[in-house]
């Protein structure tokens, strides 16, 4: 994530800042720029970073979601309808009664947005229900207080259990399940990974000869697997090939896990580039080309990690990254980057 400026008066902001706390200019973010934008009205719209009220207007969701991204306005829609590109992909909610459950609603959006963010400045491809009714992109965000949710994905819907959004409830999960890491972000980049690999991955042979080759058998019996795995736990010496005990349950986890850390370790770079901790080269603006690509993300990042690990220890804060990333692990990594290269890179593959 970039270092955002109000235009007005240069004051530092966060990504989901609505309002300059020093100038009060009202603020909204363009997804399409990757800018917190002024919204000015009239004379005031013409100074450089500002976008016309008369054209835009913030998300529907500013208040319930408490969104900060902009929307063009549309004359034939009305108003309570104009979300941004991240909130209409979310096809299910709490109602308006669940209180608890639109707090943690809330919550899930704002790290759905950020999600969201870095898939644009990757530049993969993001295909809603709009585009593509059976298999599209969704959220089904709901409230395990009144029925039963399991987080997970399926053709294209994602959904979260909004308990998630507790930090009581989710670090109970977290010791239970004895995972050194369990945040709302990292289940929407683990579960994002699912849909990625059916949009990019299983239509093409030459991927899914190499992801046999390096996760397995994707088509192994699901159930047999998640059973194994929490009678069983996972097999002896399995920091060695995978990057969580959780990865070692099936090849399609072993995937969303994998893919996860990627994008775990592609943002935090962004953002340290931007605030002078990593060289410029790591931001996403800067395309990691070619067979060294990679090789050059991680060794931006492992001395990173390290340092920032350092710190929060200084803080009596666990490490910020709490993993190894062992030979076999760089491997499905890298895996993942070259898709990632491969499709971005060529129109024709990204179309298809």
């Amino acid at each position: 994530m970039r270092d955002f400026h109000c235009p007005v008066c240069g004051q530092r902001l966060a990504f989901e800042n609505s309002l300059c706390l020093s100038c009060g200019s009202s603020l909204g973010y363009s997804l399409d720029d990757n800018e917190l934008m002024v919204i000015a009205v009239g004379k005031d719209s013409e100074h450089a970073g500002a976008v016309d009220a008369g054209r835009y207007r913030l998300c529907a969701n500013l208040h319930l979601a408490e969104c900060n991204w902009l929307v063009e306005k549309d004359p034939d829609q009305d108003a309570a309808a104009r979300l941004c590109a991240s909130c209409a992909l979310t096809r299910t909610r709490p109602n308006d009664s669940d209180t608890k459950a639109l707090t943690a609603f809330a919550a899930a959006e704002k790290a759905k947005r950020r999600l969201i963010a870095a898939l644009r400045e990757l530049k993969l491809p993001i295909v809603g229900r709009d585009e593509d009714t059976e298999y599209g992109l969704a959220f089904d965000l709901l409230s395990s207080e009144s029925e039963k949710v399991f987080t997970g994905h399926a053709n294209g819907v994602i959904t979260l259990d909004l308990a998630e959004g507790d930090d009581v409830h989710r670090e109970q999960l977290r010791v239970e399940m004895q995972e050194p890491y369990r945040t709302l972000l990292g289940h929407f980049r683990h579960e994002i990974g699912h849909y990625y690999f059916y949009r990019l991955v299983e239509p093409s042979q030459d991927y899914l000869q190499r992801f046999n080759e390096l996760f397995g058998d994707p088509d192994a019996d699901y159930q047999a697997a998640l059973d194994r795995h929490y009678s069983q736990g996972p097999p002896s010496g399995w920091e060695d090939t995978f990057v969580s005990s959780y990865a070692t349950m099936h090849p399609a986890e072993d995937w969303a896990e994998t893919f996860a850390h990627y994008l775990h370790i592609r943002d935090a770079l962004d953002t340290a580039a931007a605030f002078g901790f990593a060289p410029a080269g790591a931001t996403f603006e800067r395309r990691a080309l070619g067979p060294s690509g990679f090789d050059t993300i991680i060794e931006m990042w492992l001395p990173l990690s390290w340092g920032l690990n350092m710190v929060n220890r200084s803080m009596g804060k666990e490490d910020l990254y709490p993993f190894v990333l062992p030979p076999a692990v760089l491997e499905k990594m890298r895996f993942i980057h070259t898709i990632v290269d491969e499709i971005t890179s060529d129109p024709a593959k990204l179309a298809s």
